[in-house]
């Protein structure tokens, strides 16, 4: 019986392409998707299961009571197991995503009117949905570690974020495993942000739907799980939409965890909720409870695939700096040195922040490698001002694939 990275290997362009997702359609023909975050290795056999068994119930109608417990009962479950937070399976509530879930901490949660604190670089929605619901952000950009623990890697501004708290703001974004960095916070990183926000009297939406995806040497450690103020003052949002490939299914879960939050919940969180797909609930009910072992045949491909990626980088497209994420399947592509410009030759340890490009450079790394490489990658910039002259590449499709991307990226940059 072939391995699952047997099978990876085997998928084509032309079937993904065949899929007709955004991912592998929106580029046009002969583009190579490699920017939104889904994944190209299909479904998981429970999953598929699932949702056929929903179709020979023709169970399509509004979520119903018994599916979102089931649903919550195996997030629950999956919380517990795996990062040893114990979770009432009661407190666990059903979103069609977890933007929704953002929205409903901003609306529900936050000071009326408070700016939002948003680490940067992020996931880009996270930079427009706040002004959508009349909220100021203030970015905070990562810095980069100087400890003996962490040098070298990006970490949280924690005076930065102080700062912030004193201007006015109220509620952090916090985004662990971090998208785009692919960092995963230790407990003590995150104990530390605790006390801030706790000092400030803040509020902390932690987006932890990339937990799934934590590689070998990183453990997921829940923010609210770290002390009992942690979890008096966060609404987490999770899903199994990455680690499981089930974004268009519009299914996730806010984690309530405590009880003032809940009975306001209670009381507001219904519209919030509606448009979690039926379909979509039972699927994620199949991915907690019997996906286990699917993901970790994913994870170890992925793994040898942020392996690859790097080696492949550094042989034909030196000029780009990239860290080996510890998590997600997302990779931050640095082009400074490419394209030129103020920033150019710095070292890492001089931190994240980019500054602009250099006159007549690209408009974007992104932009200069859709023209010239056909291939559509993030723009850096879309994630915050600290994105400036970086890219976000998406490595999670098959190796033969990702080794034609860094070809065409190394050719076209030869090129210029």
């Amino acid at each position: 019986m072939p391995t699952f990275a047997e099978i990876a290997d085997q998928i084509t362009v032309d079937e993904l392409r065949a899929r007709g997702s955004v991912k592998w359609t929106k580029g046009g023909p002969g583009v190579f998707g490699a920017f939104v975050a889904e994944m190209d290795f299909g479904a998981a056999p429970p999953i598929e299961a699932a949702l056929l068994d929903v179709i020979r119930r023709a169970d399509f109608g509004y979520l119903s009571e018994r599916a979102a417990t089931e649903m919550a009962s195996a997030c629950a479950a999956w919380q517990d197991e795996h990062y040893g937070w114990a979770v009432d399976p009661a407190r666990v509530r059903p979103l069609p995503d977890v933007i929704k879930g953002l929205e409903a901490a901003i609306t529900v949660f936050s000071r009326p009117g408070s700016a939002v604190i948003l680490p940067t670089p992020a996931y880009m929605p996270f930079l427009t949905v706040p002004g959508h619901l009349g909220r100021e952000i203030i970015q905070v950009p990562l810095t980069t570690g100087t400890g003996h623990a962490d040098r070298g890697r990006a970490v949280l501004d924690l005076d930065g974020i102080d700062a912030a708290f004193k201007r006015g703001g109220h509620l952090v974004i916090l985004c662990n495993p971090c998208n785009p960095l692919g960092r995963v916070y230790t407990a003590a990183e995150l104990a530390a942000l605790a006390a801030i926000v706790e000092a400030n009297g803040g509020r902390v939406f932690a987006d932890e739907i990339h937990a799934p995806l934590v590689y070998p040497g990183g453990t997921h450690v829940p923010y609210a799980s770290v002390s009992e103020r942690a979890a008096a003052h966060t609404v987490t949002a999770t899903a199994a939409s990455k680690g499981w490939n089930l974004p268009g299914l519009k299914c996730a879960q806010l984690i309530l965890s405590n009880d003032a939050d809940a009975a306001v919940w209670a009381e507001r969180g219904f519209m919030f909720e509606h448009g979690a797909s039926t379909p979509g609930v039972w699927a994620t009910t199949a991915a907690y409870r019997d996906g286990g072992p699917w993901l970790a045949d994913v994870l170890a491909y992925l793994d040898g695939s942020r392996r690859l990626l790097a080696g492949l980088l550094a042989e034909q497209l030196p000029q780009v700096r990239y860290q080996v994420p510890e998590g997600t399947y997302l990779a931050w592509l640095d082009c400074r040195d490419l394209f030129g410009g103020p920033a150019a030759g710095r070292a890492p340890a001089d931190g994240v922040l980019a500054d602009r490009a250099a006159p007549g450079s690209p408009a974007s790394p992104a932009e200069f490698f859709l023209a010239k490489a056909q291939v559509m990658l993030t723009d850096g910039a879309a994630c915050g001002d600290a994105g400036r002259g970086y890219a976000r590449l998406n490595f999670a499709t098959p190796r033969p694939i990702l080794t034609e991307i860094v070809r065409r990226l190394a050719e076209s940059a030869a090129d210029r």
